[in-house]
């Protein structure tokens, strides 16, 4: 079972799977599944697609979200969290038209295909700057990143549409245009082509040698037989084979009203007003293997080709296998000499030798030494390195120089607070270092270094300059649908006026609330016998917790050796010069990815001037690890609550902490 509710935006199924065994194999693959991830088009999330997937016998499940790879990740942990076998691929649109399942066979292929999406995420079709959340692939984009990739061509719902495409002039022969003949139009070194899927195919299937299927769906809309007997003949007159899909969109019938409503959002209408936008009926369910065998028992390749494509995908998620930039380090040191030279050296900088003594005490030598094993051991010294050299061109490069600090359970290493990341003396205070890097856990350590407010994006450009934005690129953060935002998107879409929703959504305190229930609408005094307000309420509350669209983390990195675009698609910020990945934090860390967090604090920019005016006005320079750990003033002010504007109690742990001040 879910092991939160049906509204946190981050379930996951949480079994004892000691006993649970591997499905048996099935005669079907569901591949054209659609999930959350696919904005306002799939109404299901990951969580729901698994469980329905091994309760109706599946052994595989793929994924094939629209132009994105944002929901692999959440498919890929609850499908083998369940002992199923994740497929891994997705759907691909073009600008012409057209659509594709993209499946890759291997490690390599799965490259193209990021690599594909990024390429449509950043950059216009005509070279300009791309805005975020838009996706331009033509058939040349996809034709050049196909190899490996099977490719399975979604027909259109009228089979006579027409298609305008693209296409280099040696695919398309240029000659006259002739009745039942495809047009070209002569375009530089490329053409143009218009006709109908059957006059196009010819030339799809030469432009994109890995194009082998043709889906077919048999969604009880009147013409099935018919139309899946037309798809068989032309994908047989041109060396194809059909494919069964059912086109998933939800995981049980009874998400069908809230795909409509999804529908209705993403084309900005009313579910009264959509018309045909909106799907004929509900049979776009995930059904089970032997059910789409009985669909298809007059095409039975269609079933056995859909097992085909799923069986030839070798390719897992797990292959991902992180690979942190290399630097070149003095003196052909490897990562872990250069960070043990580089501790040792912090070290006799934070406890000198004077007259009087100092030097470094034993116990934090031996500190030093047990946790310099373990980041040996865990081969983590690339990570230490990189947090230090952006934590030094903030102090040493930048002009001026960048007030920085770390914080979190960083504080907890001493390593840390020699290598200048951090300001906290373990020889002052009692670390708890397995807080911070545990073996047992094997989770990756989590850096957090704060940058005065006004100066962080300087070191943000930095990263990007140092490592290129083909390596470098922010996490994503999922914005996911809360109370008021559902209610009133669902509400407008369901064809109530703006005043009955903002009544609806103003009995919602804050932002973080969970449901919209008829205990909210009898506030307002609405009748909550009305069958119309009922609907709504129930769609309301689906809707609470899916994805409503990608933003970028605040300040989360991931760095990778070779091109991070054949790791996962990377896609423009809002900002200028910003770009960011597909994945959050949450998907990162199931992988095993490393993050480096570049944050802000506006109380850090107000920290550096004060420590300006104190060295300007009364010549007495410090530094965050020099300022007097003990202020009697401080806490008097504390005691009486007069603190505001000079000193920021950040925690309840810190108010409990005041009556025993002196």
């Amino acid at each position: 079972m879910p092991e939160n509710d049906l509204h946190n935006p981050r379930r996951t199924i949480a079994l004892d799977d000691a006993d649970l065994e591997t499905p048996p194999r099935a005669p079907f693959v569901e591949l054209g599944l659609l999930s959350c991830f696919s904005f306002l088009r799939g109404a299901s999330d990951a969580v729901d697609l698994a469980l329905t997937a091994r309760a109706l016998g599946y052994d595989a499940i793929g994924i094939a979200d629209t132009n994105t790879m944002a929901g692999v990740v959440r498919i890929h942990t609850e499908a083998k969290t369940l002992k199923m076998r994740p497929v891994i691929g997705c759907r691909i649109e073009l600008v012409e038209g057209l659509s594709f399942l993209a499946y890759p066979v291997d490690r390599a292929a799965y490259g193209r295909l990021c690599q594909l999406i990024s390429a449509g995420r950043m950059a216009t079709l005509d070279g300009g700057w791309q805005d975020k959340g838009v996706c331009e692939i033509d058939l040349a984009m996809l034709a050049a990143h196909s190899h490996g990739v099977q490719l399975i061509l979604l027909p259109p719902r009228v089979l006579e549409q027409s298609f305008s495409i693209r296409a280099r002039s040696n695919v398309f022969p240029l000659r006259p245009p002739k009745d039942g003949k495809p047009n070209t139009e002569p375009l530089g070194n490329r053409a143009e082509l218009t006709g109908t899927l059957a006059q196009i195919l010819p030339h799809l299937v030469g432009e994109l040698p890995t194009l082998r299927h043709v889906a077919a769906s048999y969604l009880h809309i009147g013409d099935d037989i018919v139309r899946i007997e037309q798809l068989d003949a032309l994908a047989k007159g041109h060396g194809l084979s059909i494919l069964a899909t059912n086109d998933v969109h939800y995981h049980t019938p009874n998400r069908r009203p809230l795909q409509d409503v999804m529908t209705a959002i993403r084309h900005k209408t009313t579910v009264d007003a959509a018309g045909h936008l909106l799907h004929g009926n509900g049979e776009r369910y995930l059904k089970a293997p032997d059910t789409m065998v009985h669909l298809f028992a007059r095409w039975p390749h269609a079933i056995a080709a859909a097992r085909e494509v799923a069986d030839a995908c070798n390719f897992s998620l797990d292959e991902l296998q992180y690979e942190y930039p290399e630097e070149i380090y003095p003196d052909g040191m490897t990562p872990q000499e250069f960070l043990e030279v580089e501790t040792w050296w912090g070290a006799q900088d934070r406890y000198p030798i004077s007259e009087k003594g100092g030097g470094v005490p034993d116990h934090i030598a031996d500190t030093l030494e047990r946790e310099l094993t373990l980041i040996a051991k865990l081969d983590l010294a690339r990570y230490f390195l990189t947090i230090k050299e952006i934590v030094d061109f903030a102090r040493y490069e930048a002009e001026p120089t960048i007030l920085c600090q770390g914080r979190g359970s960083a504080a907890n290493s001493a390593v840390c607070y020699c290598l200048g990341i951090t300001s906290v003396d373990p020889a002052k205070h009692a670390l708890l270092f397995d807080r911070f890097i545990s073996e047992e856990r094997r989770e990756p350590p989590d850096i957090d270094v704060d940058f005065e407010h006004e100066r962080r994006e300087e070191v943000i450009q930095h990263i990007y300059r140092r490592y290129g934005r083909h390596r470098a690129g922010l996490c994503a953060t999922v914005i996911h649908y809360r109370p008021r935002m559902a209610i009133r998107e669902v509400g407008k879409a369901m064809g109530l006026t703006e005043d009955v929703t903002a009544s609806l959504a103003r009995t919602v305190w804050g932002g973080w609330g969970k449901e919209i229930s008829d205990r909210h609408a009898a506030e307002t005094g609405m009748d909550v016998t009305d069958p119309h307000l009922k609907r709504v309420l129930k769609i309301t509350q689906q809707m609470i917790g899916m994805p409503r669209h990608l933003s970028q983390h605040v300040g989360g990195f991931i760095l990778t050796e070779s091109a991070l675009t054949e790791t996962v698609p990377i896609g423009n910020g809002a900002m200028p010069e910003r770009s960011f990945i597909e994945w959050d934090k949450d998907d990162i860390e199931a992988l095993g990815i490393l993050k480096v967090d570049v944050l802000a604090l506006g109380m850090l920019t107000c920290i550096r001037k004060c420590l300006n005016l104190l060295e300007d006005h009364h010549d007495r320079p410090l530094t965050l690890a020099t300022v007097p750990r003990e202020d009697p003033e401080t806490y008097a002010m504390l005691r009486k609550g007069d603190s505001l504007g000079v000193f920021q109690v950040e925690s309840r742990a810190q108010m409990n902490m005041l009556p025993r001040l002196r």
